[in-house]
C-alpha cells in the first residue's frame, strides 16, 4: 500500500505561482505513473497532468503551457509547478498513482493523497 502526501497549496493572487509536491511512502512509487487531479467546489474531479516512470508527460488543455509536472525518484516525489495561475484554478489538488501507464493511472488510480487546497484570488 502506497501512501501519498500532498503539500504546497495555499492562497496566491492571479498571475502568481505555486509548486505542489506529492511524496510517496514506498519506493515502488518510482516505477508508477503519477497524476495530478483537482476538484473545485460543486464540480467533478478533473485530470490536470500526469507523468510516467520514463518521464513522459500529459496535460489537460486548460493548464498546458502554464503547469509543469516533474519527478525526483531519489526523493519519491512528484511536483506540479503552477505558473500564471487563474481564479479558475482554485480547487483541491490531489495526486494519484498505482500503475506504470498514464492511461491506467488516470482512469483508475489505486492510491490517492488527501489533497491540498489551492486558492487563486482575482
Amino acid at each position: 500500500q502506497v501512501q501519498l502526501v500532498e503539500s504546497g497549496g495555499g492562497l496566491v493572487q492571479a498571475g502568481g505561482s505555486l509548486r505542489l509536491s506529492c511524496v510517496a511512502s514506498e519506493r515502488t512509487f518510482n516505477i508508477y505513473a503519477v497524476g495530478w487531479f483537482r476538484q473545485a467546489p460543486g464540480k467533478e474531479r478533473e485530470f490536470v497532468a500526469a507523468i510516467d516512470w520514463i518521464y513522459s508527460t500529459n496535460y489537460a488543455a486548460s493548464v498546458k503551457g502554464r503547469f509543469t509536472i516533474s519527478r525526483d525518484n531519489a526523493k519519491s516525489t512528484v511536483y506540479l509547478q503552477m505558473n500564471s495561475l487563474k481564479p479558475e484554478d482554485t480547487a483541491v489538488y490531489y495526486c494519484a498513482s498505482g500503475d506504470r501507464t498514464i492511461s491506467a493511472t488516470v482512469n483508475s488510480p489505486k492510491y490517492w493523497g488527501q489533497g491540498t487546497q489551492v486558492t487563486v484570488s482575482s
